[in-house]
């Protein structure tokens, strides 16, 4: 068994460092759907923590037991509600996202927003309401007052953003059931594991396994920069 592991790491890694298109299609993939997902994720997520952080209206706080609750959604849950939502029957089905990357897309917003809104809120409400005072009294406009209280908590930010990614580049369900693992379309590197294993082809499910051990790593480690520097700053 050793002698079967080894080999296919040593395959899995010549697939890797040889270029295989195959590999690397699956993850161009998961790594391009998942950057569209949080770049649209980032600013609504963001705008929804400073609300809920800086302003005053009724159901604030529900809003954010709301969110807070979306924490612990199962991926397999979102994408069921979006698959129903998107196929023929469903309510939005006349647009045909089923089993695109746009779908996914979807879905991944749909699992990175509350991570961004409750980290985004915890932030801003931990940072120093003086400055938001403070900018709006020396005539600042509402937009530069925000720009100045986001610099405030910027770290705690990138935390968040770090946090949010790490939640969808790895997920399964939701890209499962909105994607449909379509070869070369949508699927991406957690769904190519999952049907590779189930076939016995352990060399490229190790290969991609690998790939998103090192994505892991990197964003444990921002995760713990950001976190480290917003704390030494505080």
């Amino acid at each position: 068994m050793n002698n079967d592991l080894t080999a296919n790491l040593v395959e899995a890694l010549a697939l890797l460092f040889s270029g295989d298109p195959e590999i690397w299609a699956i993850i161009w993939v998961s790594v391009s759907v998942s950057v569209k997902a949080i770049l649209i994720a980032l600013p609504l997520g963001f705008g929804l923590a400073f609300l809920l952080a800086y302003a005053e209206f009724p159901g604030r706080r529900l809003l954010v037991t709301v969110f807070n609750s979306l924490l612990s959604v199962p991926a397999v849950v979102v994408g069921l509600t979006l698959y129903l939502l998107l196929s023929r029957q469903g309510p939005l089905g006349d647009l045909r996202l089923l089993f695109t990357q746009d779908a996914m897309v979807l879905g991944q917003i749909a699992l990175s927003l509350p991570v961004l809104v409750a980290m985004g809120h915890s932030a801003y409400q931990g940072g120093d309401r003086r400055a938001w005072e403070t900018a709006l009294t020396l005539g600042a406009s509402r937009l530069r007052a925000v720009v100045s209280v986001t610099r405030e908590v910027k770290f705690a930010l990138l935390a968040a953003l770090a946090a949010g990614f790490g939640r969808i580049i790895a997920e399964v369900g939701a890209s499962m059931m909105l994607g449909g693992n379509i070869q070369h379309y949508t699927r991406n590197i957690p769904t190519a594991i999952a049907l590779e294993t189930s076939k016995g082809a352990f060399a490229q499910g190790i290969a991609l396994g690998l790939v998103l051990l090192v994505l892991a790593l990197l964003l444990s480690a921002s995760l713990s920069l950001f976190q480290g520097r917003g704390a030494v700053r505080t």
